[in-house]
């Protein structure tokens, strides 16, 4: 384990960030997890305003942390936890964009794979292939705790992108039909990269937010509030 405090969190000591963390992109998210469904949640980083909390969630110990968006982000983060923190299990539980008209808003996604364009993995570790998958052993378990949540869940492979705004629009029909990728995010595959370097675990729910098919899309404030399907099926898991 590398020394702490890392650069961008700030806890002193091992045993404050529990083995598990929950991982959304958006701090305040993150705060909106620990107050609602946490118990005696406190909070262990401020550092950039990337906040961090631990709690228990009947009664197990669990943390939820902020990443940021994109990849060098989550890179930085889910690296120090796994690699300064003990931390074992990493899920990441995020917002997506549809490339199907098979999703439909609000619809809950696990990430079987990714494929990425990304240099992301190639120059952190040497790792060369465009696909990466999440952690079997954590994916079982989430799909266990969807049944029993009777919480239904789409499997499949999703597009992890570099960039957000993609000048030519129609390009996302292409990566779907040529890498068999069902939605698009900015993260998973630095965070799947880091555990599989590093040895760790790590999954991705996804709530889908917008439709690159439709042109729906949520709002700001239902993505920070109202994806709770999937903060539920990861706390359960955990």
């Amino acid at each position: 384990m590398n020394s702490i405090p890392t650069p961008h969190i700030e806890v002193k000591e091992q045993g404050v960030i529990a083995e598990t963390v929950l991982m959304p992109g958006d701090p305040l998210r993150a705060k909106f997890i620990a107050e609602t469904f946490l118990e005696n949640p406190v909070k262990f980083n401020n550092v950039r305003n990337m906040f961090g909390y631990t709690g228990t969630y009947k009664g197990k110990k669990i943390s939820v942390m902020g990443s940021g968006m994109g990849m060098p982000s989550i890179g930085i983060y889910s690296y120090e936890l796994y690699n300064s923190y003990g931390v074992q299990n990493i899920i990441r539980i995020g917002s997506c964009g549809a490339y199907t008209d098979q999703l439909d808003l609000y619809d809950v996604i696990l990430a079987s794979d990714c494929w990425s364009e990304s240099s992301y993995a190639k120059v952190q570790s040497g790792y060369d292939k465009d696909v990466i998958e999440a952690t079997a052993e954590l994916n079982e378990r989430i799909i266990k705790a969807a049944a029993e949540l009777e919480i239904p869940l789409k499997e499949g492979r999703i597009h992890s992108s570099d960039v957000f705004y993609r000048e030519k629009f129609e390009e996302f029909e292409g990566i779907r039909d040529e890498h068999g990728c069902m939605a698009v995010e900015m993260e998973s595959f630095a965070l799947f990269a880091n555990a599989k370097i590093l040895g760790k675990n790590a999954a991705c729910l996804l709530t889908v937010s917008d439709s690159l098919v439709s042109g729906e899309a949520t709002t700001s404030e239902e993505r920070q509030l109202a994806f709770t399907k999937m903060m539920e099926i990861a706390l359960e898991m955990a």
